[in-house]
């Protein structure tokens, strides 16, 4: 399986933790663990949330963890360049194949007008309410009057009776309801092209293979293959892997505290023992204990992919890290 190339894209917003930790454990162990090409992506698009010294500390992160690639932000190769804020020209192109398919109109509704026209949140979690599909019935007269007052964002129109079917290696089988998500944003109206144009992109042109990522980004995956389609690409092989959770039924982040590589490092824990908490948490240990990732490559072909989310409650993460981060 040497053709196989996944990669791991983190976002430079905030300091990494251990969810994020987890998926780049097993994004890496699917691909190494079967003599595959590793990258490494930063995801840098949005560029107001972005910041250097995060991107910086990611890649500090991983190698702490004893990950590696073979091509990234700090590794040369033939397929970069491996930031977003770098790639804005690939995206330009990719608009202007759509935009030459008329797959593309100009949106010229506000924030306000948006989230006025849903009562309830019934579209993608991670794309905010269905657009209505209201500008895409603009006559040419309409749009040119609107955009004398407002820049529009660029939308993606999405077929009425589109349905979407994927095979997801660890959600299963996949079917969107026709027209699902409605018509979504490729370009916003402040000039920043979208994650799932970027994305697509990205993944296309670095020739991604095996995207494994967070069940929280299976929502947006058929918006995605709607674009490799209409771009004419192979779209990869996907895995969404259950999330960690905290205490309180949301998905581990910031605000559960000291979950941060950078402080469980300084509190003078082992990058092995990090590491065995990580693969106990993925089912791939049976209890927590350090380990390096490249002694889980059996493990991994054994046990394959965690099904279920996994609850980190505080005093377990204490414990097995060898005392309260």
């Amino acid at each position: 399986m040497a053709d196989m190339t996944g990669r791991f894209a983190p976002t430079p917003s905030g300091l990494m933790h251990l969810g994020n930790a987890r998926t780049a454990l097993l994004a890496w162990l699917q691909i190494r663990s079967r003599g595959g090409s590793f990258l490494l992506r930063m995801e840098d698009i949005d560029g107001p949330r972005s910041r250097a010294e995060y991107a910086e500390a990611a890649l500090r992160d991983l190698r702490w963890l004893g990950l590696d690639w073979d091509e990234g932000p700090d590794v040369s190769g033939n397929r970069g360049p491996y930031t977003q804020s770098e790639r804005l020209s690939c995206y330009e192109e990719a608009l202007r194949r759509l935009e030459s398919r008329d797959l593309l109109y100009p949106c010229y509704c506000s924030r306000a007008e948006l989230a006025a026209v849903a009562s309830a949140p019934h579209g993608l979690s991670s794309e905010g309410p269905a657009y209505p599909g209201t500008c895409r019935r603009l006559s040419a007269e309409e749009r040119a009057e609107r955009a004398l007052v407002k820049q529009p964002s660029l939308r993606f129109a999405v077929p009425e009776d589109e349905i979407v079917t994927f095979q997801d290696d660890c959600a299963g089988l996949q079917t969107t309801a026709p027209g699902a998500g409605g018509d979504f944003v490729v370009r916003r109206a402040d000039g920043i092209f979208s994650y799932q144009l970027a994305v697509t992109v990205d993944d296309a042109l670095m020739g991604v293979t095996d995207v494994l990522r967070g069940s929280d980004l299976l929502d947006s995956t058929p918006r995605q293959l709607l674009l490799f389609e209409a771009l004419g690409w192979q779209p990869p092989r996907y895995a969404h892997v259950p999330l960690l959770m905290g205490p309180d039924g949301k998905r581990l982040a910031k605000r559960h505290g000291g979950i941060s590589l950078a402080a469980i490092r300084e509190s003078g824990v082992t990058p092995q023992q990090a590491v065995g908490l990580l693969a106990n948490w993925s089912g791939l240990l049976d209890r927590p204990e350090p380990v390096k990732p490249e002694e889980l490559f059996e493990a991994y072909r054994e046990r394959g992919l965690p099904r279920e989310p996994v609850v980190v409650l505080e005093e377990e993460l204490a414990v097995s890290l060898g005392g309260k981060p």
